[in-house]
């Protein structure tokens, strides 16, 4: 995807704080960090409009992913982190596991699984995983 310049040296966004929300790490939590990052996505956008309207739904797939991954597979809390950057939207989830994701096989004839980590490396710009004594950082870059 070809995303345009915005014409200037200071991003649009620079108005929108960023944001950073703690959730148990229960199931219910997943629509939580979605409905926190619309909430995110309609400051942003009243800033600084998308490039695509696919910005907005890769944005809150990605942070639906990662949720799931966290209440599936991390016991305990997670925390979602959302920020604008320059050209897109930074977005920050630790959980309490500090194993590396991977991308495994897609079965869908086995209850599905193992698509996620696929959409999240394929929708983003960049991923990064900073693992610690508290668990890991998953670092996604995404456009808007």
């Amino acid at each position: 995807m070809e995303i345009e310049p915005r014409g200037d040296d200071s991003p649009a966004s620079s108005g929108v704080p960023g944001r950073t929300v703690g959730f148990a790490g229960e199931p219910h939590d997943v629509t939580g960090a979605r409905l926190a990052a619309e909430e995110f996505l309609d400051e942003l956008a009243q800033a600084a409009p998308p490039t695509a309207p696919e910005c907005w739904h890769d944005i809150v797939l990605i942070v639906t992913e990662l949720a799931s991954n966290a209440v599936q597979y991390a016991p305990g809390p997670f925390e979602l982190g959302l920020r604008p950057t320059f050209d897109g939207v930074h977005v920050t989830l630790h959980d309490t596991s500090s194993v590396v994701p991977s991308a495994r096989p897609f079965r869908p004839d086995s209850g599905g699984g193992g698509i996620g980590w696929y959409l999240i490396e394929t929708l983003s710009t960049q991923v990064s995983v900073v693992t610690n004594e508290a668990g890991k950082d998953v670092h996604v870059f995404l456009p808007w």
